[in-house]
């Protein structure tokens, strides 16, 4: 078999450069090896224009297969380069040199082909993808759009509604998936053969070519949906805005327009925002002092407790293929939990999620029951009990003689002290906290929680569990609500002083809305049930510093059973099916202003933005002072990936840098007055802003 290789810029010292061909017969395979990923750097995009000059000039090919490897194809830009100018050659000019081969040209996908590199499978004739294949433009996820003609080629391809919404909300195909969308020509377990054999006989198909349907009712319904669901991120927008160019002025025009938008969201403070959590999330789930150290293993798992958290839980590790034991006291409680499982399961069947078939094989997994004798199976054990210290306490004792040695034991506490649950046990060592958020199955954050006692080896555990079954792991150290709720306990806290100073719910939800939460703090608070925080203030009551402002409007409404959604009425009143202001909520609000002499004032929407904000990074910098958090990074991925806080603003702690730190302090020492004791500023904010620091900075500085 005939042999060239791409010696083009090639390293010094003979290293085989990423991109190099072989003959197949009359068949030229361009092979792309950059590990670890096969990202699109300088070096690739160089090595494939060569290369396809090379097939070009050679009469004796007739056609050409792309190949990334058994699995991989191309990663998509190396997230570095998005930092620095724009480089030569483009991948736009990569991408028209594939467009512009008159010899068919074949995509052999046997990995990931992910933004530009699958704008590059899209410049194919054909696409093939092996069953590992994972096909998609995520660029909107790091604050950007396809910038290589993914915009143009994609609504050629499978329609402008369709586009839209892959596009903007970054979905990733699986192959079967990507074949039903029209995204692959075809699935196939030997791909690279597949391609060869198929590739000369592939008739010459521009997707730039193909005609694109006029504009069309589904177009509009399609960008409401993206718009809504993006919250207007600037991301979305801008793929829209190419999508539509390229619908009504032609290929050219909206690929035009597709670079334009590229290049000026590449640097707009939303895709810095997006790439700092990309670099954080990966961050979070690693442990500088635990990276030399070995995790047990986890075969089996057991989880206690079938009410709504549990099994959804148990659909967690379902969902990730794990076998798990869901335990409960009584036949009824079990039976009641084996119904929420099916309910579950059957819901994502009729949204069209999965198939009969793997509905069927997960809630095979779950084997519920009554029986805790399978609990001297397992590795790791997870409670998920009532957040009741006594309950938990109870039921940690009692794993002591029904857990073998070196079994993890694992509280979902999200509260709770989690060394007194620990010490209930003989063997706090092998005691974490595994603080999923609800819904279990569908939020990615878990917080991994140590205590002083725990052993190394179950932290570690903990982490590559999360990761294990999908989730996104933070480390906390254990404390009053770890990393989220004692922060988020602080921004309700202080959304309560604004309420009673003169704002409605209305108004402060509509203005963290306008920001970019999904919902506003008091719509959170109705939908989760105002009697959840109210036994919360209640456990604290004796411990809280009298000089602490303390507003009781919710625990009045909690008196009388206005408890939120489930009871039809809260901060708001969902009586007729909507929600709507409450005239009870109302009364409450203006009768403790008459308490306390308060007369309301107006406030703006950017103020109470600023003052809630500024609240979250105040009360971060006291974790990060305390050691509940390590770095600053993993307070931003926790609030993003927990609690709704807006991506593209890359969380509150990133959030404060950019406002600036003396900014920040200045509102948190305005924070203060209004909420006295527990309010003040922190010391290690008072520090970063008086030098001119950033929390980002800190994090370096800590390695």
């Amino acid at each position: 078999m005939q042999q060239t290789a791409s010696t083009q810029n090639a390293p010094l010292g003979g290293t085989v450069p990423p991109v190099s061909i072989r003959r197949a017969g009359d068949v030229a395979v361009i092979s792309i090896d950059a590990p670890p990923v096969n990202a699109l750097s300088g070096a690739v995009r160089r090595g494939l224009l060569e290369a396809l000059a090379n097939v070009a000039a050679d009469t004796s090919i007739r056609a050409a297969v792309l190949w990334g490897g058994e699995d991989r194809f191309l990663a998509g830009a190396d997230i570095r380069e998005m930092e620095a100018p724009p480089d030569e050659p483009s991948l736009p000019r990569v991408v028209a040199a594939i467009d512009a081969m008159t010899k068919p040209i074949a995509a052999a996908i046997g990995g990931a082909a992910l933004g530009g590199g699958f704008e590059v499978a899209l410049a194919c004739d054909l696409r093939l993808g092996s069953p590992k294949a994972l096909i998609g433009l995520p660029e909107t996820k790091l604050g950007v759009i396809p910038g290589s003609g993914g915009t143009q080629r994609l609504p050629r391809l499978i329609g402008t509604a369709e586009a839209i919404a892959a596009i903007t909300s970054g979905r990733l195909f699986k192959a079967v998936e990507a074949k039903a969308a029209g995204l692959l020509d075809d699935v196939t377990g030997n791909v690279l053969e597949a391609a060869i054999a198929s590739a000369p006989s592939a008739a010459k198909r521009r997707v730039a070519a193909l005609p694109l349907a006029p504009a069309a009712e589904a177009d509009a319904g399609a960008v409401e949906a993206a718009l809504k669901m993006s919250r207007n991120a600037p991301a979305a927008e801008g793929a829209i805005a190419a999508i539509l160019a390229g619908r009504d002025g032609g290929f050219d025009a909206g690929l035009a327009t597709e670079r334009e938008i590229f290049l000026r969201l590449r640097g707009s403070p939303e895709a810095a925002a997006l790439r700092h959590l990309f670099r954080a999330e990966r961050r979070a789930s690693k442990a500088p002092d635990l990276q030399d150290v070995m995790p047990r293993p986890v075969r089996s798992v057991s989880v206690i407790g079938a009410g709504t958290m549990g099994v959804g839980i148990a659909a967690a590790l379902a969902d990730a293929g794990l076998s798990v034991a869901l335990l409960e006291r009584h036949e009824a409680a079990s039976q009641a939990g084996q119904d929420r499982l099916q309910a579950i399961y059957d819901g994502q069947v009729a949204k069209r999620r999965i198939d009969e078939s793997t509905r069927a094989y997960r809630l095979g997994l779950v084997k519920s029951g009554t029986d805790w004798s399978v609990l001297g199976e397992a590795d790791l054990v997870i409670e998920a009990a009532f957040e009741d210290l006594a309950v938990k306490r109870d039921i940690f004792s009692r794993l002591d003689s029904l857990t073998k040695p070196g079994a993890i034991l694992a509280s979902n506490t999200s509260y709770l002290d989690l060394s007194a649950i620990a010490a209930a046990t003989s063997r706090p060592q092998d005691v974490i906290g595994l603080h999923f958020f609800a819904p279990a199955n569908v939020m990615r954050l878990v917080e991994v929680v140590r205590t002083p006692e725990t052993a190394p080896d179950a932290v570690r555990t903990g982490l590559d569990f999360a990761k294990r079954i999908g989730k996104q792991p933070v480390l906390a150290k254990a404390s009053e609500g770890f990393i989220g709720n004692r922060i988020y306990a602080a921004y309700r806290r202080h959304a309560e002083y604004i309420l009673e100073d003169g704002a409605t719910p209305q108004a402060i939800d509509e203005a963290l809305e306008a920001f970019g939460f999904a919902m506003g703090v008091f719509a959170v608070s109705d939908m989760s049930g105002l009697d959840i925080a109210w036994a919360m203030r209640k456990r604290l009551a004796p411990a809280r510093d009298p000089r602490q402002r303390y507003i009781d409007i919710a625990d009045r409404l909690c008196e009388i059973g206005h408890l939120g959604r489930k009871t039809g009425n809260g901060f708001y009143d969902y009586a007729s099916g909507q929600r709507r202001p409450s005239e009870t909520a109302a009364y409450f609000i203006a009768e403790a202003r008459r308490r306390h002499g308060i007369e309301p004032r107006a406030f703006a929407a950017a103020g109470i933005q600023r003052r809630l904000m500024a609240v979250m990074a105040n009360e971060g910098a006291k974790l990060l002072e305390e050691g509940v958090a390590a770095r600053a990074s993993d307070i931003d991925v926790t609030f993003v990936t927990g609690y709704g806080y807006p991506r593209f603003r890359g969380g509150p702690m990133w959030a404060a840098d950019q406002e600036g730190l003396a900014n920040v302090l200045a509102e948190a020492e305005r924070a203060a007055e209004a909420g006295g004791a527990g309010s003040e500023p922190a010391p290690l904010l008072v520090e970063l802003a008086r030098r001119g620091g950033t929390f980002a900075g800190w994090d370096a500085g800590r390695g």
